[in-house]
């Protein structure tokens, strides 16, 4: 009976020890994950930095044609009161 007993152990503890990766394996799965992780946020901070950028762009354009628009309201009543000196 305890052969049998110290049979099934030792086939259970080689099933489990199979089933477990060495700690090298591990640790590099670890290391991998771990890069990765990395270059994804890598990569997240230059899109928000696009994004920040073209934000940027995007309201000094908008300012520009403010100012282009205030400068056209004043070349009209610049052109209106000199109709009506003209007259």
């Amino acid at each position: 009976m305890k052969k049998i007993a110290l049979t099934v152990a030792a086939v259970a503890i080689l099933g489990l020890a199979a089933c477990n990766k060495p700690a090298a394996d591990a640790g590099n799965d670890v290391n991998a994950a771990t890069t990765e992780l990395d270059a994804t946020a890598n990569e997240a901070l230059v899109d928000v930095n696009a994004a920040v950028d073209a934000t940027n762009a995007a309201d000094a354009a908008l300012d520009n044609a403010a100012t282009a628009v205030d400068n056209a309201a004043a070349a009209t009543g610049n052109a209106a009161d000199a109709v009506a000196n003209a007259q």
